[in-house]
């Protein structure tokens, strides 16, 4: 049986908490604030200008996530989607589930017309993610990500 892959609801907020703070955790040894995490995908929920969720849902529990921000490029007139929050349960890795998410991302951005890309940033030491990504088509960029946290 395959997940069904659907946008998240108001309903599937505590698990794309759960999800978030695992990923931190796993990727980066952070413990994130479960207010601010409520708060933040909650925001995100409510106003699609934001972003939005796709989870992937197997036997009515929600076993994946992938979130979609928007970056507008000038140069391509058109906009670059990107990868954020990818997350698999661990008990579900290894069975095509951010294959599912992804592919339909990629069909939902073709058929919209306007999506020129997708990005994904990954940490640098997650070479098991890296090689998972390079075999479904995403590969490195001349391109590095600097930041300057405000908060």
């Amino acid at each position: 049986m395959a997940a069904i892959i659907r946008p998240a609801q108001e309903s599937d907020l505590a698990t794309l908490v759960e999800f978030n703070r695992a990923l931190a955790w796993e990727t980066e040894r952070k413990v994130l604030d479960p207010t601010v995490v409520t708060a933040g995908v909650t925001a995100l929920l409510r106003d699609s200008q934001r972003g939005f969720y796709t989870v992937a849902d197997w036997q009515g529990q929600v076993v994946g996530q992938l979130l979609i921000t928007y970056e507008w490029s000038d140069w391509r007139n058109g906009w670059f989607w990107w990868l954020q929050s990818v997350y698999v349960h661990p008990e579900y890795r290894r069975r095509g589930i951010f294959r599912a998410l992804l592919q339909a991302i990629e069909q939902l951005a073709y058929h919209r017309g306007d999506v020129v890309g997708l990005r994904l940033y990954v940490e640098q030491s997650n070479t098991a993610a890296q090689a998972a990504y390079a075999t479904l088509g995403l590969q490195p960029t001349t391109y590095g990500i600097l930041e300057k946290s405000l908060r």
